[in-house]
């Protein structure tokens, strides 16, 4: 958002929304992740430790830097293109590091995995710029606000996790998650 030249179209949906129930945006970003929790559910993905805090914190924690606002907004358009390809891949990375982790995905993330589990042969990436192509479709019929940020986005997200998952050697379709009962009697000792 700091770029100033679009945001990614989750978040497009989710702003698009705010105004239109009257909530805040974090808290937008946080329903929709329990609705997407539900989705995954119905698509047999496991629900982990990972899965509830990012449904539950992920919103909040937006807000949080939201009010904190640590990175000045940009003025400069290259400057703004570098922030958004730079921010990809630390997202890719992300994504690498808690998939890996096998504590179950963030809501959005087990999607990608649900959906690209059924179409093994297709690279994750495509799998993940399809759906959130979809996605920013509909926060732009929503009145979601859109910009060559969100573009970039959405064509250079699945590229960088893409990127990210060659160089670390990681397929997110094999991990071995762990749903709650599972991590908890690991926990335990059980």
């Amino acid at each position: 958002m700091q770029a100033n030249i679009g945001i990614a179209p989750w978040e497009c949906l989710s702003m698009a929304i705010s105004p239109l129930v009257g909530i805040s945006f974090g808290i937008v970003h946080m329903i929709s992740g329990i609705i997407i929790l539900c989705i995954d559910l119905l698509m047999k993905e496991k629900i982990g430790f990972g899965t509830i805090l990012d449904a539950l914190l992920v919103g909040n924690y937006v807000d949080w830097i939201g009010y904190f606002d640590p990175v000045p907004v940009s003025e400069s358009l290259p400057l703004s293109v570098l922030m958004v390809i730079a921010g990809l891949f630390v997202m890719g990375y992300g994504q690498y590091f808690y998939m890996s982790a096998g504590q179950s995905c963030g809501p959005r993330d087990s999607l990608t995995i649900a959906i690209g589990k059924r179409f093994p042969r297709t690279p994750i990436g495509v799998v993940q710029t399809v759906i959130v192509a979809i996605v920013l479709f509909a926060g732009w019929m929503l009145g979601g606000p859109i910009g060559i940020g969100t573009i970039i986005s959405v064509f250079f997200a699945g590229t960088a996790l893409q990127i990210v998952c060659r160089m670390m050697r990681f397929e997110p379709r094999n991990v071995k998650h762990l749903n709650v009962m599972e991590a908890t009697k690991l926990l335990l000792g059980k």
